[in-house]
């Protein structure tokens, strides 16, 4: 009669001292694939293809007068400083290829830059008054990750301050997940400082302002994303975007930032 234990026996004939290691083996799950530079390389064209159309559509007040300088200081030199730090063989996210992983962190990235001109005009304060907070680290992959800690903090003129998460939307499904409402609501409730969620809707070409510590915890846009592997998440309704891109960025003070639904 064969038995577990032959089967442990065959796996050690083999070099294996666990179940895992032998199924990874079989598998080829413990083969990693090289990054693929070149593939990279196109999508830093890419990335800077896209800049380059908004640029040209965007209202003049936010254009970028040198769009090579800004693609050179936050595509090129960012990709240098990740492959220099050796980021991009690490990314993975459930089982994505690095190259890829890279180009859905690098878009958020270069829009969040590109639009700093834009978020100056709309808070009326100087970009110098915009502070990066969020747990990016280019340089170490252990502090490399996406947190629920926002973007951005803004110091109002009136001695204030407003977090803003930045969200890029590029197939025209916009929602915020439920783990950034909730970090959110914390902030407020322990330093009583409100957060913003600025969601680019590029698909569409229009931008909306939600006020993520006012979303009611029973509000009709909570919703179940299956395509996300069934996350929670808050469907950004119609009613709040504000702005067209092509328009002039409207004055944070002169938003409605109440209840939309």
């Amino acid at each position: 009669m064969i038995t577990k234990e032959d089967f442990k026996n065959y796996r050690q004939q083999l070099g294996f001292t666990n179940q895992q290691t032998a199924k990874r083996f079989f598998a080829g799950k413990d083969i990693v694939p090289t990054v693929d530079f070149n593939y990279i390389n196109l999508f830093n064209t890419r990335l800077a293809e896209i800049i380059e159309k908004i640029n040209t559509i965007s209202h003049h007040s936010i254009e970028h007068e040198s769009i090579k300088l800004f693609n050179r200081q936050n595509i090129h030199n960012i990709f240098e400083k990740l492959k220099k730090n050796q980021i991009i063989p690490k990314l993975n996210n459930q089982g994505r290829r690095p190259e890829q992983v890279y180009f859905s962190w690098m878009r958020g990235y270069v829009i969040s830059n590109y639009f700093l001109k834009a978020l100056s005009i709309i808070f009326e304060v100087n970009i110098t008054d915009i502070d990066l907070i969020g747990d990016d680290d280019m340089i170490n992959i252990d502090t490399f990750k996406r947190t629920p800690k926002a973007d951005l903090e803004v110091n109002m003129k009136n001695n204030s301050k407003i977090r803003l998460e930045i969200q890029s939307g590029f197939q025209g499904v916009n929602d915020i997940k439920q783990h950034k409402v909730l970090e959110a609501k914390r902030i407020f409730l322990s330093e009583s400082i409100s957060s913003l969620a600025i969601h680019f809707d590029l698909f569409n070409g229009q931008v909306a302002f939600v006020k993520l510590d006012e979303i009611e915890d029973d509000s009709v846009n909570w919703i179940t994303r299956q395509q996300m592997e069934g996350q929670t998440v808050f469907n950004i309704d119609q009613n709040y975007f504000v702005w067209k891109l092509i328009d002039k960025p409207p004055k944070f003070r002169d938003l409605f930032l109440g209840n939309h639904e």
